[in-house]
């Protein structure tokens, strides 16, 4: 690349044509009218351009750049990243100032492939930037943003970076919530009133996500024995009866191995998954699987009323993928849920009062 700074002197002196392809650096001021910065100049402009310098209407210098064989402009560059970090669910906006924006096709969870992302964005000068991985978004929300900051860089650069995004991408996908059928179960001694509201609770979320609630199976805990025979028979109506991908669990803590939920729940060769997410108000829900259903629990039947971390969780779940004890450690990133971080979460928990204030 070549650049210069060239007094207006300099531009009447200039062929109009010699210009074309250049590339302007700032925003150049004419009489009544202006060339943006970032602007590769065309015939028209060129001739502009001159034409002031001569008529003595161009005040100032210009700072101009001509890319070499092996440069490529900005807006170039970033429509070439942004097809290459996108993949299903998003939609290329149009450019606004050099910024190519990457919009939610549907409703669903925002997926990145946070290592790759990490080191594209390591590549002089690449910029790709995004909302949080896991993130509950909206149809038409913005969830990533592509641009360079120069006006015009080295084509090697780009090529790295559309390497990265290729081989290992897509780096950036909104996954949709699939219309699935959910299930609860409460092992708790509970009244008509604490059910209802625990059912209302699972029902809004559910719902909120594209989801059917389907109701709750009430098993006192009252009893050990009769508990575990009770959590094992709702298990088998609801997963191998009824075979929903999704059942929700309340009133068995993360902490207590002495739940004979879990008892009932290896009786039948299911798995717990996870104890306790990396994430807080919440980090005693867990995760199980049995057979291909999985399994939310919270440690009270109350907090499906609340907003915790569950509410990152279950979107993720509503979409069909299929969680383990790897892919929740990346709750930690951002896990303090304060209400300042409830943009994390789907539009129903905006609202939902907090289990303690931070």
């Amino acid at each position: 690349m070549r650049f210069a700074r060239l007094t207006p002197a300099d531009l009447a002196g200039q062929a109009a044509p010699d210009l074309i392809g250049a590339v302007l650096l700032e925003l150049v001021r004419l009489a009544g009218d202006s060339i943006p910065k970032g602007r590769q100049l065309d015939r028209d402009s060129a001739a502009r351009l001159v034409a002031a310098a001569a008529d003595g209407s161009l005040a100032r210098s210009v700072k101009i750049a001509w890319p070499g064989p092996d440069d490529v402009h900005e807006d170039a560059a970033a429509a070439q990243l942004a097809l290459a970090v996108g993949g299903a669910g998003v939609e290329i906006r149009q450019p606004r100032q050099s910024r190519l924006d990457l919009a939610a096709a549907w409703d669903g969870v925002l997926h990145l492939r946070t290592q790759p992302l990490r080191r594209l964005n390591a590549i002089d000068p690449l910029e790709v930037f995004t909302l949080f991985h896991g993130q509950a978004v909206a149809q038409g929300q913005v969830v990533c943003s592509v641009k360079v900051a120069p006006h015009v860089m080295p084509a090697a650069a780009l090529l790295e970076g559309l390497r990265i995004a290729k081989a290992e991408g897509p780096i950036v996908e909104v996954r949709p919530y699939r219309p699935m059928d959910v299930g609860a179960i409460a092992v708790q001694a509970i009244t008509a009133d604490a059910l209802a509201r625990f059912e209302a609770g699972a029902r809004r979320k559910v719902e909120a996500l594209g989801g059917s609630f389907v109701g709750a199976i009430v098993v006192s805990d009252d009893d050990p024995e009769r508990a575990e025979a009770g959590a094992r028979d709702g298990l088998e109506k609801l997963v191998r009866e009824r075979g929903l991908p999704l059942v929700l669990v309340g009133g068995v803590s993360a902490g207590d191995p002495t739940s004979p939920f879990y008892a009932a729940l290896e009786r039948l060769s299911g798995t717990v998954l996870r104890r306790g997410v990396p994430a807080h108000p919440g980090s005693m829900i867990w995760l199980a699987r049995l057979d291909r259903t999985q399994i939310l629990g919270l440690p009270q039947c109350g907090m499906f009323s609340l907003a915790t971390a569950a509410d990152l969780v279950l979107p993720r779940l509503l979409t069909g993928e299929m969680l383990t004890a790897e892919s929740l450690a990346d709750l930690a990133h951002g896990g303090m849920l304060g209400k300042w971080m409830r943009l994390r979460m789907p539009a129903y928990a905006r609202d939902l009062a907090a289990v303690e204030e931070w």
